[in-house]
């Protein structure tokens, strides 16, 4: 049996109980391994180290930190495909069209903030004569961060790589259900980090994260999961008056206007709606709203190239869409369109299990038509391969409809003219509106949502300075001299 440890200290550690949890394929239910199960003694003292390391590692200057990120990113670059297939067999994730393209963001995302690190400028604020005021940036102290499956390798390292290069230590909790990969590029780190300045513990959330939420040597709270989840992290934090950022949920709408009924456009379509990762993104343009006058045309061209991806083994190099993480996960998919059926509403393609295999958790790309835009699952985030089609008029009408939502995540708008497209773009609630594009997240990008989908900014050096430093104002009175000339 293959166990992994824990990363505290700049040590590979057990649970201090010794107790263990399984870590299984999703594609084929093997167990892969097995990592510690952390309890409130394990946070606790990989919050210790991160509070011990901090002082050292806020004095190293912020380009010698920035060197060491691009290095753990160069030794990642050498290692990458190792990472990928670890990833692809943990996330059931299609090695080909999601696994290695997460691996080489983690290793964008240690370049560029491994570049940036020096940025972390203040300002003079003229005052009047007499009076000299500055601020400067200074790192909060230890994060504490939690990431959830999808997409661990690259949501784990932009937290952990923008906080170190801001001048933070972490303690990371990272997701029971895929928690490998991320621990193998952990080991990568601590090769080139001080013990403590990064630590990586796993566990279930209501242990180990509950532990995390309540440590009091946690001086941030950054966490990247379900609204409902991220709920009860604000509440955590503001109990202790800890500053959070959440990225939270999605139901974000792809509005598709009358010009834009071509297959470049679908091709969009069905990117952004993230179907190579089984849906699973809270990115994914779910929301699917087409002009009425190229309703049945558009969704014809989409349900036929959807029909079309290849499920399978997330490790064949011809799968384009692998298997839902879990049986629970699975079974919450299914409901939803199980329900929206019964309602009334026809799975243009799709709409049930992959029977390509009796092992699994494969779900077939769903495209669902005949959808009120009251019902659940065209409200509700369903984390998996399907997406409902509505059709629009007015673009009162669509703009109105993509803003009734409780999320605000992203946005996503087709059109060949560009004046109706920014115009509807900049009436769009979210935080990450993308035009005649559907991919995914570039280093740079201030990425994060408003309303239910989250606080704060990820992906950019400034999201990072506000989200891991706090602005120190210093005021020097200056005394005149009297010169005298002899």
């Amino acid at each position: 049996m293959t166990r992994t440890r824990m990363l505290i200290g700049g040590l590979d550690v057990e649970a201090a109980d010794g107790r263990w949890l399984p870590v299984y394929a999703p594609a084929t239910g093997e167990l892969l391994a097995e990592v510690p199960r952390a309890g409130r003694a394990d946070v606790a003292a990989a919050a210790e180290a991160a509070a011990a390391a901090f002082d050292g590692w806020r004095r190293t200057p912020p380009a010698a930190r920035g060197g060491l990120l691009t290095r753990v990113g160069d030794d990642l670059a050498a290692c990458r495909e190792e990472i990928a297939v670890l990833l692809a067999r943990e996330t059931g994730n299609a090695i080909r069209l999601q696994s290695r393209p997460e691996v080489r963001s983690a290793i964008d995302l240690l370049r560029y903030f491994g570049g940036t690190a020096t940025e972390l400028k203040g300002e003079t604020v003229p005052l009047g004569d007499g009076l000299l005021n500055f601020t400067t940036r200074e790192p909060l102290g230890v994060v504490g961060a939690m990431t959830p499956w999808n997409a661990p390798v690259q949501l784990s390292t932009v937290k952990v790589a923008a906080a170190l290069a801001t001048g933070n230590t972490v303690v990371i909790k990272v997701s029971e259900e895929a928690p490998l990969a991320v621990l193998a590029v952990a080991a990568i780190f601590n090769r080139h980090l001080p013990p403590g300045v990064l630590n990586v513990v796993t566990g279930l959330g209501g242990e180990a994260g509950a532990a995390l939420l309540a440590e009091p040597r946690i001086a941030k709270l950054s966490f990247t999961g379900s609204t409902v989840i991220g709920r009860m992290v604000m509440a955590a934090a503001a109990d202790r008056v800890v500053p959070v950022s959440l990225e939270l949920g999605g139901k974000s709408p792809s509005i598709v206007f009358p010009d834009a009924d071509d297959d470049v456009t679908a091709d969009g379509v069905i990117a952004s709606m993230r179907f190579p990762r089984q849906g699973q993104s809270c990115t994914a343009g779910s929301r699917l709203f087409v002009h009425e006058s190229i309703f049945e045309s558009f969704l014809a061209r989409v349900a036929e190239k959807a029909g079309r991806l290849v499920v399978g083994d997330p490790l064949d190099e011809r799968t384009d869409i692998g298997s839902i993480i879990n049986e629970r996960q699975f079974g919450r998919v299914d409901r939803y369109v199980r329900e929206a059926v019964d309602l009334g509403a026809e799975a243009l393609t799709g709409g049930g299990r992959w029977t390509g295999s009796d092992q699994g958790f494969f779900y077939t790309p769903t495209v669902l038509t005949g959808v009120r835009h009251d019902w659940a699952a065209a409200r509700e985030e369903i984390f998996g391969p399907v997406q409902v089609a509505i059709p629009w008029r007015t673009e009162d009408e669509v703009v109105a409809m993509a803003n009734d939502s409780d999320y605000g995540l992203a946005g996503y708008v087709w059109s060949h003219d560009i004046d109706a497209a920014l115009r509807t773009a900049a009436r769009l609630d979210a935080g990450w509106v993308q035009v005649n594009r559907g991919l995914g997240q570039l280093p740079g990008l201030s990425y994060g949502g408003v309303k239910a989908s989250g606080i704060g900014r990820e992906f950019s050096i400034e999201g990072a300075i506000d989200a891991f430093t706090h602005r120190k104002t210093t005021t020097i009175a200056l005394r005149e001299r009297n010169l005298h000339v002899g």
